[in-house]
């Protein structure tokens, strides 16, 4: 189990580097072949949906092979191939034929609904990454059926280097060479590709910062300190809030009971007072309810070391095999900490069937999250689109959580029920529940969790929008710094509403709390959690 772990970590360190090239040091000589890796395609509106850079009939190299990846890389679709342009080392090229290829009824169709939907391709050289659309439309009349079709047969590169290392290369294609797919015919089409070098002075080590400066923009930048400023103004607002709650209603009714104890017990009890004996009644459902704590606290600790690695700098720009690396490696790592906090809570609840609770706990999280991935990776592999993950990666995925979430889930597990942890109340609980009144429709438990969920996401709603503009759009995050500040401030809030609503609800004299602040909580949370996706 050991040698386990230990290769799980290595796997996990070794896998943050990017898109490896074959030479390790990114040094080369003149004339030394530099690996460019042709990776997918796709609309370039919808960048969830990619294809395999040669599902489309582009012109294939002698030589094709396939680049081994990663696990992360493999999770995040990429799919890389050797690309039939070869770009050696400081050697100008001009005009190069690829290839002269006779493009069929059926490529010209495939061709001309890939333009018409905007796709792109995505390469790889040295690890930069490069992308460029495929074609364009000409809208020379109104009416779709007057477009006109083209594809670009001459590609472009710019590569700009310093002394023996690559820094930066841009793609374009050529307007004037172009092959019409307008018409259901076939057609003979010539792939040319140039490359032209160019000195730079810019370091190595800054490479990468031009893919993460888009984020870094004043005007960006402006928004996001405007969302920490609202952030903390929500939080601001709700510690006056719960201040005043404190001070004005339980320091008073602490005082009365402090200084005249016999009028107090003379005087009927009301609000939260009336079920001092019911509020530490063991809640429905125990075991279940011990299962979501512990999911809950491993996943709060896996988002904790994700913002360690992203603040130490480790998810750079176009990085992301590396954070679902990260997500699988220390998802399994941390395993034990659900088996541990949900069995010894259990047991606290006076649980005896703690085996039966530490295996919902391992299928709290994972059960719902594999039905969805196969019918997800159904539905990618009826359309042959990358996110499509092959048969091996299932099989090391499926043999993580067998050789080391398992066996960590029951060694935390067992742990948690030899702790021998009790559960101490402050107060004494009666024999026997007292009956609920009945409360308005706003005190139901849909009404409040929308009531709940409303301050903690007007406190991070912002930043939520740029990371699902990087998830399901073209913008780069990179600002883990902020997102950290937010996260904090999305804890201060949740803690503070949650304690709120609990006290509403006990002042209604509803003692079945342990639920509607287990859901509060964790729907809550789930809210900050969905950024991993980045």
């Amino acid at each position: 189990m050991k040698n386990l772990s230990f290769f799980l970590i290595t796997t996990l360190f070794a896998a943050f580097s990017a898109v490896r090239s074959d030479p390790s040091d990114h040094r080369y000589k003149e004339g030394d072949s530099v690996p460019l890796y042709a990776n997918k395609v796709g609309p370039f509106h919808n960048p969830s949906e990619t294809y395999r850079y040669f599902d489309l009939p582009f012109c294939e190299p002698g030589d094709l092979k396939e680049k081994k990846e990663a696990l992360g890389e493999v999770l995040n679709g990429d799919r890389l191939v050797s690309a039939p342009y070869k770009l050696e080392f400081q050697r100008d090229k001009e005009s190069i034929s690829v290839c002269n290829r006779k493009l069929s009824k059926q490529d010209v169709a495939r061709f001309r609904s890939a333009v018409r939907k905007d796709y792109y391709f995505q390469m790889y050289y040295d690890d930069l990454p490069i992308w460029g659309f495929i074609g364009k439309v000409d809208k020379e009349g109104k009416d779709p059926s007057d477009y006109r079709y083209f594809l670009y047969k001459h590609i472009h590169f710019d590569v700009f280097y310093n002394k023996d290392r690559v820094i930066e290369i841009n793609v374009r294609t050529d307007p004037n060479a172009l092959v019409d797919l307008t018409k259901d015919s076939e057609v003979d089409a010539e792939f040319l590709y140039t490359v032209k070098w160019k000195e730079t002075n810019t370091p190595f080590e800054k490479r990468m910062d031009r893919y993460s400066q888009s984020s870094s923009l004043p005007h960006h930048l402006e928004i996001h300190w405007f969302s920490i400023i609202n952030s903390c103004v929500t939080v601001l607002l709700l510690t006056g809030f719960l201040a005043t709650i404190l001070m004005r209603v339980l320091k008073n009714d602490f005082v009365k009971y402090a200084h005249d104890e016999e009028s107090a017990e003379d005087q009927e009890e009301t609000g939260w007072k009336y079920i001092h004996g019911d509020v530490f009644r063991f809640p429905k459902f125990k075991s279940l309810f011990a299962a979501a704590l512990g999911s809950g606290t491993q996943l709060f600790t896996l988002t904790v070391f994700i913002f360690i690695l992203a603040l130490v700098g480790v998810f750079y720009p176009y990085n992301r095999g590396a954070l679902f690396t990260a997500l699988v490696v220390i998802y399994a790592l941390t395993s034990g900490i659900a088996g541990y906090t949900a069995t010894s809570f259990y047991c606290q609840l006076e649980g005896t069937n703690w085996v039966r609770n530490l295996l919902l706990t391992g299928c709290l999280f994972c059960g719902p999250l594999f039905l969805t991935f196969c019918f997800l990776n159904t539905v990618a592999i009826a359309y042959k689109a990358t996110a499509a993950l092959p048969f091996g990666t299932i099989v090391v995925i499926v043999l993580i959580w067998t050789l080391v979430t398992s066996p960590l889930l029951v060694l935390g597990g067992i742990a948690g029920k030899n702790s021998k942890a009790e559960f101490q109340a402050p107060v004494r609980t009666t024999k026997y529940p007292r009956e609920i009144p009945p409360l308005p429709w706003y005190r139901g438990t849909i009404p409040q969790m929308a009531m709940a969920g409303f301050l903690p996401f007007s406190a991070i709603y912002i930043e939520l929008y740029y990371i699902f503009a990087s998830v399901w759009g073209h913008r780069i995050y990179t600002i883990y710094s902020i997102l950290f500040i937010v996260f904090i401030i999305l804890l201060i809030v949740t803690a503070f509403i949650t304690v709120a609503l609990t006290y509403f609800q006990l002042a209604a004299e509803d003692h079945e709390w342990w639920w509607r602040y287990e859901i509060t909580v964790y729907h809550k949370f789930l809210s900050c959690f969905s950024w991993l996706d980045v």
